[in-house]
């Protein structure tokens, strides 16, 4: 189940709002492809054009961690996506049905996949993980620059 993006423009009297995107999954079809037009969707309100390096890098991110979430958890999870009003930050929110945080491998240049997490810690500043009665939140924020309007 998926619900719309929220575009709350502010009136000049009230402080802007976030952007906010969120979507959960009870099964393991959920998709991949989606969380990435999601937030290239949602970036894009924010003013940050799809070809350009923080809508990239996003859409890496979250990928991954969606990746992860139907990957290793085996029941129902969420992502929820915010860009702060002054567009300079996204934070990513992905909650899975698993207790065991995120591994971060040792890097190994000839392996094959086990990539994800590490390049998820260079591309955000803060990585964390939330743990949860029923699994955990993985919370990522990820600084971008402010759109040029």
């Amino acid at each position: 189940m998926a619900t719309p993006l929220e575009d709350r423009a502010s009136h000049a009297r009230k402080p802007p709002t976030p952007l906010l995107f969120s979507a959960a999954w009870d099964t393991p079809g959920a998709s991949i492809a989606d969380a990435r037009a999601a937030v290239r969707t949602l970036l894009a309100r924010a003013g940050h054009h799809p070809d350009q390096r923080p809508s990239q890098d996003a859409q890496l991110v979250v990928s991954e961690l969606v990746t992860n979430a139907l990957r290793h958890a085996p029941g129902p999870g969420g992502l929820a996506l915010e860009v702060i009003p002054d567009a300079a930050l996204l934070r990513v929110t992905v909650s899975d049905s698993s207790p065991r945080p995120p591994e971060l491998r040792a890097h190994d240049a000839g392996r094959i996949g086990g990539h994800g997490l590490r390049l998820v810690t260079r591309l955000c500043d803060q990585l964390q993980t939330v743990a949860l009665e029923t699994g955990k939140r993985v919370v990522a924020h990820l600084r971008l620059y402010a759109p040029a309007h």
